[in-house]
């Protein structure tokens, strides 16, 4: 029984799947070094982050299997559910034998449970570019703070560079302390957590006015506390100006 255990990256797991069939070795489990604990039963081993290795992963998984094969991959590895590792590399080892078509077979449990987690992450992204707000803490600097349930920073980011390619803005995951930042150009992750302020005073009157707006339009008598939750769990709740 042989466990790999690489160093949590995705490029790290692309390099165990490059290993895995260099050595002809079928692991019985794939485990980031964070949660890794001796195992006195079998063999472990370490395999080393390679980005060229792993770059030839992606590569064969896009011309033999899809693109689509690969971002399915890249968002079941960001549910950072441990047992994601083994299901991506059986996904790739199924889709190396099927081809193109693997995820019609959705009757196969690997296929059907990586289009599954992939659409969860899919949808935690979506929700959080509509629910994320920003306020300005320093003059032309704006901060944003989310906390999902899946580590979909690098997902939401390249929305917001585009959207607003002219202002600078740190997007903060408070849950596993990593920053987005963006400088105009380019944005990186970093767990450097960023230094915040107060809130600029155009921005808190901006903040007072939209919750004075809220408040006029809602209508005591139709107040539905539960159907609100239905719509935007209260897990949310801390992200709405109007909510605070």
């Amino acid at each position: 029984m042989v466990n790999y255990i690489f160093d949590g990256t995705f490029d790290g797991l692309m390099t165990v799947i490059y290993v895995s069939y260099y050595n002809r070795q079928i692991p019985n489990d794939i485990l980031s070094e964070n949660s890794y604990q001796k195992n006195f039963l079998g063999d472990d081993i370490y395999i080393s982050t390679d980005i060229n290795k792993s770059d030839k992963v992606q590569n064969a998984i896009t011309t033999k299997i899809s693109k689509e094969a690969l971002k399915n991959i890249y968002y079941v590895y960001l549910s950072e559910l441990e047992s994601s590792y083994m299901l991506i590399y059986k996904y790739v080892r199924l889709g190396f034998k099927i081809g193109r078509k693997i995820n019609y077979f959705l009757q196969n449990d690997i296929v059907n449970d990586v289009i599954k987690l992939s659409q969860r992450i899919n949808h935690e992204a979506y929700k959080m570019i509509e629910l994320i707000r920003f306020k300005e803490i320093k003059k032309g600097l704006f901060y944003a703070k989310i906390h999902p349930d899946y580590n979909v920073l690098p997902l939401i980011v390249p929305h917001f560079a585009e959207r607003f390619q002219d202002q600078y803005f740190v997007i903060h995951d408070v849950k596993r302390n990593l920053s987005a930042v963006y400088d105009k150009k380019s944005w990186i992750i970093t767990d450097i957590p960023p230094e915040i302020t107060l809130i600029t005073k155009e921005e808190e009157d901006f903040e007072n006015l939209w919750k004075i707006y809220y408040k006029s339009i809602s209508i005591e008598e139709r107040k539905n506390l539960r159907l609100q939750r239905q719509h935007m769990p209260k897990k949310y709740w801390d992200m709405l100006t109007e909510k605070q």
